[in-house]
């Protein structure tokens, strides 16, 4: 392998702002692919969720060549449940390009991970994307890109970063807002004349830091990271400084570099590139390799602590085992722990229980992107409402907290402003521009359970909601749940048009005739405040009588689907959400009457007990 010159780019930017495309398009005009090669869109979502969602879940690695440089580029995630992974991925970069869309401007996320890039020294290059669209103000976005660069107290030099207009999908880059462009080589060239390749540190004793983790079924627990210092090769012997700071001997197993999409393995990788190392099973994340002779740890990379916890439960439904391959304690304890080899902002926690198993995150979205996962392969699990974990400081209870911004039509300012208000959300900033509003507010991470789906129904799905997190401040006092009962089916059997329709005043149902229910099961939404026990499976009567106005067509109201996450939000304390490959079903953690009355006479008597 040649000595090459090294820069690593990572690529920023807030959800569907365009990374991934902007990634294909590097790719594209680089060269790697055949002529006559079949090139999927956004090719580095390579996961089947992410393709469906649209959005960027795990980081990834690529490699380009441009001139006599080897540009490793990063397509890193956009949401806020995953900010913990992009901050990584920031320390071993040379620089970021900020993405921005031409319309919408900086957002939350945007802010978060270009202040991680600033504290680090990085000189970023701006990027408007999707210039072509009717409603651009690349201009007034450039401005309001600038004011975060204040407000994030840039240098001198960082604020004196290039500016750069573009449509990602086109593989299109110009320096002026209204030039006809052919491609991306004026981004090319600016990268290369604004950041400086890596250093050639070569000669320097061994000196690399882990980021990222990667699982491989045939050779185990993979390390991602940079070698800042000196020459790595496969089955060196080096130094691991731990977590715990204690320093072992291990010997490397194989290294990797990325080569296009591709990983290819090499003797040796050299000072600034991102490789992979196989053979250190229990490598983690913020951990040093060092020479044998000259141990010097790089300081750790702090993980972010989970704000979320869901209990995952074995499932004991009457339908458990018929659709699912893995329905076991052990099947879900092993796959749970599978994914904290790679997952490092999970925390999977046993319980006093076998069958039970507490697993925390950083939001919903991450946990509900696992479950997803486990449901595709074959696991069957129910899972129990989300709780905020809470932090005690000197007594005083500690609550995670969001800051959450949302953009709408302002016909719907005040239903906005009511349900945040009820949720315990602080206001502070609003301002108005062509009949949009513009909100940021503060609010309590359990405020915000369940809160998009209303949102989306609240602004006829025009409303943007996005959320990051803040930080942590005194518990703000209690707030109301989910204020309507549930239609609970009391028998086991096929849900009949029949009785459908003549329950369907009662509230809205959750499921079509046809469906199979099970006793406990939720089959709908209550009209009032109470749960309402209901017999989906009862059917008309047949007669030999027939007559014009007995027989009119029953039509039935459209039932409101549910989705993991919509389900997730919606249950209560009492309930769990039963998932497996072909179904998801909501239920009482107690299936019959008799227990759900039992249960709750028990938690009386243990309140007055107190």
């Amino acid at each position: 392998m040649s000595k090459q010159k090294i820069i690593n780019i990572a690529v920023i930017a807030h959800v569907d702002a365009g990374k991934s495309t902007l990634v294909d398009a590097f790719l594209n005009q680089s060269g790697i692919f055949r002529a006559n090669e079949n090139v999927p869109d956004l090719v580095m979502d390579s996961n089947d969720l992410e393709r469906e969602r649209g959005i960027t879940i795990y980081s990834k690695n690529c490699s380009i060549k441009y001139k006599d440089y080897k540009i490793n580029i990063v397509d890193t995630p956009g949401h806020a449940d995953f900010s913990g992974e992009v901050e990584r991925i920031i320390k071993t970069v040379d620089t970021v390009i900020l993405l921005v869309d031409s319309s919408e401007g900086p957002m939350p996320q945007t802010r978060f991970v270009l202040q991680k890039s600033l504290e680090l020294g990085l000189r970023p290059i701006l990027l408007i994307n999707k210039i072509d669209k009717k409603d651009q103000r690349a201009e007034k976005v450039v401005d309001l890109v600038y004011e975060l660069f204040l407000d994030l107290n840039a240098s001198d030099a960082q604020l004196d970063f290039p500016i750069l207009y573009g449509v990602a999908r086109d593989g299109v880059v110009v320096k002026n807002v209204n030039d006809e462009g052919e491609s991306l080589q004026p981004l090319f060239e600016t990268i290369i004349s604004h950041i400086e390749a890596y250093p050639d540190l070569d000669d320097r004793p061994l000196q690399m830091q882990v980021s990222a983790l990667a699982y491989d079924d045939y050779i185990g627990r993979l390390g991602v990271g940079r070698v800042y210092e000196g020459v790595i090769r496969a089955n060196q012997s080096v130094i691991i400084t731990k977590r715990s700071n204690i320093n072992e001997k291990r010997t490397l197993g194989q290294i990797y570099i990325y080569d296009g999409l591709k990983r290819v393995p090499v003797k040796e990788a050299y000072s600034g590139d991102i490789v992979i190392i196989s053979g250190i099973d229990d490598i983690s994340i913020g951990e040093t390799l060092s020479d044998i002779d000259n141990v010097r740890p790089l300081p750790m990379i702090h993980i972010d602590e989970p704000t979320l916890s869901m209990n995952f439960l074995v499932n004991t439904s009457p339908f458990a085992g018929q659709s699912g391959k893995y329905v076991t304690s052990r099947n879900l304890k092993e796959r749970l722990f599978k994914e904290m080899e790679v997952n490092v902002g999970l925390k999977v926690e046993e319980t006093e229980s076998t069958d039970k198993f507490k697993v925390s995150g950083r939001g919903e979205l991450h946990l509900t992107i696992l479950i997803e996962n486990m449901r595709r392969e074959g696991y069957e699990l129910a899972v129990s409402k989300p709780e905020v974990i809470y932090h005690y400081v000197d007594g005083q209870k500690m609550e995670p907290i969001e800051k959450v911004i949302i953009n709408m039509p302002s016909e719907y300012i005040g239903v906005v402003m009511e349900k945040l208000n009820v949720r315990k959300g602080v206001l502070i900033q609003m301002h108005e521009d062509n009949n949009y509003v513009y909100m940021e507010w503060l609010v309590p991470t359990r405020g915000l359970i369940g809160y998009r789906t209303e949102l989306i129904n609240d602004t006829h799905g025009d409303g943007i909601f996005v959320r990051n997190f803040s930080n942590y401040q005194e518990y703000r006092g209690e707030i109301n749940s989910r204020s309507n009962g549930v239609m609970i089916s009391n028998s086991t059997g096929i849900a009949m048009t029949y009785s459908i329709f003549n329950l369907q005043e009662h509230g809205i149902f959750f499921i079509t005739p046809q469906t199979k229910v099970y006793e406990g099961m939720i089959v709908g939404q209550c009209s009032k405040e109470m749960d309402m026990e209901v017999n989906p499976t009862k059917n008309k009567k047949g007669t030999a009588v027939r007559s014009a106005g007995n027989d009119e067509a029953m039509r039935l109201v459209p039932p409101r689907i549910l989705t993991l996450e919509n389900a997730v939000e919606y249950i209560r304390e009492d309930e769990l959400v039963e998932i497996t490959p072909d179904a998801i079903r909501m239920r009482k953690k107690y299936l019959t009457s008799y227990q759900r009355k039992t249960s709750y006479r028990d938690q009386v008597k243990e309140k007055d007990a107190k």
